[in-house]
């Protein structure tokens, strides 16, 4: 993978300046990754947007069936999807205006983030959102 996928003054970046994260394939299962994600992040303070095909309220923050229904402008997508389905994703973010995009670990799909960088969006791919918080505990 692109050393570029994992640039940390982005991972950084994104951590401590995003305020609004979008989080595809959220849905209202606590077992679920995507889930412990976003009360993570939520935690800390962002705003956290469920899009999942149900649509459910997920954290108290209702959802939206597709990111083209989020009526707020996203700072970061997470692709919490399998890699076969990242692509769309990203390419859905990249339509929505979002600012950057994180696939987290697993979820590798490095065409998909060439389209994003060349989009003008950021790309954090097969980096764990809690971890790197972990990893600056001045964040």
């Amino acid at each position: 993978m692109e050393d570029r996928f994992a640039d940390q003054r982005v991972i950084n970046r994104l951590l401590v300046e995003s305020r609004v994260w979008a989080f595809v394939g959220l849905g209202d299962d606590p077992g679920r990754t995507a889930y412990g994600q976003a009360r993570l992040l939520q935690g800390r303070g962002k705003r956290i947007i469920p899009v999942h095909p149900a649509a459910r309220t997920v954290l108290g923050e209702p959802g939206y069936a597709s990111l083209a229904e989020v009526p707020v402008k996203v700072d970061v997508v997470g692709v919490y999807r399998r890699s076969e389905f990242a692509g769309q994703a990203v390419d859905e973010a990249i339509a929505a205006g979002a600012g950057a995009v994180w696939l987290p670990l697993g979820v590798i799909d490095e065409a998909a983030g060439r389209r994003a960088l060349d989009a003008g969006l950021d790309v954090v791919m097969d980096r764990c959102p809690g971890v790197e918080w972990a990893l600056r505990r001045n964040v």
